[in-house]
C-alpha cells in the first residue's frame, strides 16, 4: 500500500520515518519529501512556532533509507525562531534544513509578483504522459499539467518550465510541509534544453514563504527559471502562485548536472 505524504509527515514529527519506495527517485528519496519530513519533524519538536518564513536546504548525500532525524534551537529571538533539523543515514548527514519561522507585523510596504496567465489545470495536458518510457516512482504521488515548457528530449529552446501540480492525496495538500514536498516536484529547468539525458541532483535549494499557502482543490502553479548552467553546475530561480495568482513562495536552487 501507498504511504500519502501525509502519514509520512505525521511519522516524522515524533520518529523516524518510512522511506517507501514509492517516494524514490533514483537510488534517494524524492527531494521534497526529504525537506518536508525535516520541516515536520521542527514542528513536532517546537509545537508553538509561528508561521515559516524561509527555508534553506542541503541535499548532502542519498536518502537510501529511513532517516534519523534531529532538531536544534539556534535562536530564538522576539520575533523569529530558527530552527536547524539533520537528517543521518547510518550516522551520516543526507540532508539538512535551516528554518525561519516569524511573526507577522504591520508594514506599509506591500508589493505582489502576480502570476502569469495561464489555463486552468483541467485544460491543461498531464506533464507525465502514459507512453513515457521513464516515471520516477514518486511522481505517481502527485498530479502535474503542463503550462508551459517542453518535455526533456523534445528540442526544447529555453530553460523554462510552468506547470499546475498538486498531491495526488486529498488529505496532503493542506498547509505549508505539504506545499514544501509539493514545491520541488519540476524537473531542473535545464531538463528542457539538455540534448542527452543523464544524472543531475539538486545540491541547495531556498524557499521564501511569502503568504499563508491556500489554493483551490490543492492546485499550485509552479514555474522553474533557468538562469545560468557552467562546470556541470546550473542555478534557477523558482516561484509558486495559488490559484489566485498570488505568489506564495519564491526560491532558488543550485542543480548538479553529470553529463
Amino acid at each position: 500500500m501507498n504511504q500519502t505524504f501525509k502519514t509520512l509527515a505525521d511519522q516524522a514529527a515524533t520518529r523516524s520515518p518510512d522511506l517507501p519506495e514509492s517516494w524514490k527517485q533514483g537510488r534517494t528519496a524524492y527531494g521534497g519529501l526529504s525537506a518536508g519530513l525535516l520541516l515536520a519533524r521542527a514542528r513536532g519538536d517546537h509545537p508553538e512556532l509561528p508561521p515559516l518564513r524561509s527555508a534553506l536546504i542541503n541535499f548532502t548525500g542519498p536518502v537510501t533509507s529511513s532517516p534519523d532525524i534531529g532538531t536544534e534551537v539556534l535562536r530564538q529571538g522576539r520575533n523569529v525562531t530558527t530552527i536547524y533539523a539533520r537528517a543521518n543515514v547510518e550516522k551520516r548527514a543526507v540532508c539538512t534544513g535551516t528554518f525561519s519561522f516569524g511573526l507577522s507585523r504591520e508594514s506599509h510596504l506591500s508589493v505582489e509578483c502576480t502570476a502569469p496567465n495561464s489555463p486552468a489545470p483541467d485544460e491543461c495536458t498531464p506533464y507525465t504522459k502514459k507512453d513515457s518510457a521513464f516515471v520516477p516512482p514518486f511522481l505517481r504521488n502527485f498530479e502535474t499539467r503542463l503550462i508551459e515548457g517542453t518535455r526533456p528530449m523534445e528540442g526544447g529552446t529555453k530553460g523554462y518550465l510552468r506547470m499546475w501540480a498538486r498531491h495526488s492525496d486529498p488529505a496532503s495538500r493542506n498547509g505549508e510541509t505539504s506545499l514544501l514536498c509539493l514545491a520541488d516536484i519540476l524537473p531542473p529547468a535545464t531538463f528542457p534544453i539538455m540534448k542527452k539525458m543523464g544524472p543531475v541532483s539538486s545540491m541547495t535549494w531556498i524557499c521564501n514563504f511569502l503568504r499563508e499557502p491556500t489554493t483551490r482543490d490543492g492546485w499550485y502553479m509552479i514555474e522553474a527559471d533557468l538562469t545560468a548552467a557552467r562546470g556541470g553546475y546550473s542555478s534557477q530561480v523558482m516561484r509558486i502562485w495559488n490559484t489566485n495568482g498570488e505568489l506564495v513562495v519564491e526560491g532558488m536552487q543550485s542543480i548538479t548536472i553529470f553529463v
